[in-house]
C-alpha cells in the first residue's frame, strides 16, 4: 500500500491518478473541507476513468497534526509519498507554516519511522535551496541561507531538516526540489495565480525570473525515485530557467491575451509594498507583497538539473505542450 498526503492539491492528485493507473494501491490523507470532487475533475482531463479509479482511493481523513488518526493511516504501509503542505509568503502565515509544513512534516517521519516504511518521498521546493549567485546555476549543494527565504521557504527548509533526521534514524528517503510547477485544476493556490494572472491581460511584469517545470515531470521524478535504490538524496526539479517576462508571454498566447511588454522598476514594486501593506492595515487581508516577494521579483534565480539526469538518465519534457494543455482547461472552466 502507498500512502500519498496531499492528495487533493496539484501535485497529490496527478501522482495518485499515475500511481492509480499502474494499479498501485493507494491510500491518501485529506483535510476536513478538502474538494475531494476536484481530484476526480483532475482524473477527467487524462481519462474517461476518472470515476472508476477515483473510487480506487482509500481516503482517510486526517491531519497532520492529530497523531491519532494520522497513525490510523499507516496501518500496511510500504511507502509514503509526503506532498501536503500550506503555501504562503505572508509572513504573518509564519505559525501556520510552521505547524503544517514543519511539524507537520516530523510527525509523518516519525509514524514512518515506527510503521517501518520503506521509503519516504518529500516534496520541498526550490525555497529550500541555496540561491544562485553571480550568474552560477543553483545546485543541491549550495549553502542555503534563512536571511534570503521567505516564511514559505523557512519551513520547507525546517521540514527537510526533519527528513534529514529521519534518514539518520534508519528511514529511506528522498526528497524533491520543484521550481513552478505548471499543471491545470488548481487555479486559486500556488503557480495556478499565474494563469489567472496571465488572464488579467497585465500590461506589467516583474523582472526576476525562476526555474519552472511540468507537474508530470515532477510525478515521473517522484516515481522514478521511489522505484530505484537511489536513497537520502535530494534533486532539484527544474526543466528551464524563465523569466517571469517570458513564462507570462507563453501563458497570454496560449489564453488568448495580450503579453505584458513593459518591465516593472523597482520603485514601482516598492511603492506597491507600501499600498498593499496600507490595504492589509484597512482591510485585515492577507499581505500580499512582502519584502521578501518583492526581492524575489526582483532578482533572477536558475537551477541546475544534471543531479537528476545523471542519476536516472532523466529527460525533461517542453513546457510548452503542458502551458498549451493547461491554459485549454483554464479557458474550459472560467470562460
Amino acid at each position: 500500500m502507498v500512502l500519498v498526503t496531499g492528495g487533493t492539491g496539484l501535485v497529490g492528485s496527478h501522482l495518485l491518478l499515475d500511481l492509480l493507473q499502474n494499479n498501485t494501491p493507494v491510500r491518501a490523507i485529506y483535510r476536513e473541507g478538502s474538494n475531494l470532487k476536484r481530484v476526480e475533475k483532475v482524473f477527467s482531463y487524462y481519462t474517461e476513468k476518472a470515476q472508476e479509479l477515483f473510487q480506487k482511493i482509500d481516503w482517510i481523513r486526517a491531519d497532520l497534526n492529530d497523531m491519532d488518526t494520522l497513525d490510523l493511516a499507516f496501518k500496511n504501509v510500504d511507502q509514503v509519498y509526503h506532498a501536503a503542505a500550506l503555501i504562503s509568503f505572508n509572513p504573518n502565515d509564519y505559525r501556520k507554516l510552521k505547524k503544517i509544513n514543519a511539524i507537520g512534516t516530523a510527525n509523518i517521519v516519525n509514524l514512518c519511522i515506527f510503521h517501518n516504511v520503506k521509503k519516504l518521498c518529500h516534496v520541498s521546493t526550490i525555497g529550500a535551496i541555496g540561491k544562485s549567485t553571480e550568474g552560477n546555476k543553483a545546485t543541491e549543494e549550495n549553502d542555503w541561507s534563512s536571511q534570503e527565504a521567505n516564511v514559505y521557504g523557512l519551513t520547507k527548509h525546517r521540514a527537510e531538516m526533519e527528513v534529514w533526521r529521519g534518514s539518520q534514524e534508519g528511514l529511506p528517503v528522498v526528497i524533491v526540489n520543484p521550481g513552478v510547477i505548471i499543471g491545470p485544476g488548481f487555479w486559486d493556490s500556488g503557480s495556478g495565480d499565474l494563469f489567472t494572472t496571465a488572464n488579467k491581460g497585465y500590461k506589467y511584469y516583474p523582472p526576476g525570473g525562476t526555474g519552472f517545470i511540468t507537474i508530470g515531470d515532477v510525478v515521473k521524478m517522484m516515481t522514478a525515485l521511489m522505484q530505484s535504490n537511489i536513497v537520502n538524496q535530494r534533486y532539484i526539479a527544474v526543466a528551464d530557467n524563465l523569466t517571469y517576462g517570458q513564462i507570462l508571454f507563453k501563458l497570454s498566447k496560449e489564453l488568448g491575451k495580450k503579453a505584458p511588454v513593459r518591465k516593472l522598476k523597482i520603485w514601482q514594486l516598492q511603492i506597491g509594498w507600501v499600498f498593499d501593506y496600507l490595504r492589509s492595515l484597512i482591510t485585515k487581508k492577507s499581505r500580499k507583497i512582502t519584502k521578501k516577494a518583492i526581492r524575489s521579483l526582483m532578482y533572477p534565480e536558475i537551477y541546475e538539473n544534471q543531479k537528476i539526469k545523471k542519476a536516472l538518465g532523466f529527460e525533461f519534457e517542453h513546457l510548452d505542450s503542458t502551458i498549451s494543455f493547461s491554459c485549454q482547461k483554464f479557458i474550459e472552466e472560467n470562460h
